[in-house]
């Protein structure tokens, strides 16, 4: 055998372990933190319930986002209306405080623009900005504060009905 079928031939051999060894590795079963070896635990997709057993909501992350038609209806968990002017330094600070996060999990809170949504500021009664009005699925008002005097998510969660 001359030197370069030798190399080839201990190449392929290698190759073909380490394949091999990769895929015994994937069948080892779970890992501590539940998922089998070789898959991602943040790209698994949630496994179907059994016949017979209740699902459970998955737990939504917090959110910030921009108020639109039909949001309140489409947004799931707890919905607050941050009346929002981006000429007003208590808004500013708290929207600072808002992007500064964490925004608890099960949380969305919906900036208004107070100076174009003078409907919305009539529905809710809203005559100052940072202001913010809990709501529940259909858009009723559940409790509201004024945060001019301490704007922040801290003050904002306290506020809660």
């Amino acid at each position: 055998m001359n030197l370069h079928k030798i190399a080839a031939t201990l190449t392929l051999t290698i190759a073909v372990s380490v394949g091999v060894s990769g895929c015994a590795g994937s069948m080892a079963g779970p890992q501590p933190d539940g998922q089998a070896d070789g898959q991602a635990g943040s790209s698994a997709s949630p496994a179907t319930p059994a016949a017979g057993e209740a699902s459970t909501p998955a737990v939504t992350p917090g959110a910030y986002i921009d108020y639109s038609d039909g949001i309140i209806a489409k947004t799931e968990g707890t919905k607050v209306l941050f009346f929002h002017a981006s000429w007003c330094p208590n808004c500013r600070a708290l929207e600072k405080d808002i992007n500064a996060g964490p925004i608890p999990a099960g949380l969305t809170i919906i900036k208004v623009d107070f100076d174009n949504s003078a409907d919305l500021r009539r529905q809710y009664g809203v005559t100052l900005q940072t202001t913010v009005v809990y709501v529940d699925d259909d858009g009723s008002e559940l409790g509201k504060a004024i945060l001019a005097e301490d704007p922040s998510v801290d003050a904002l969660i306290a506020a809660a009905p």
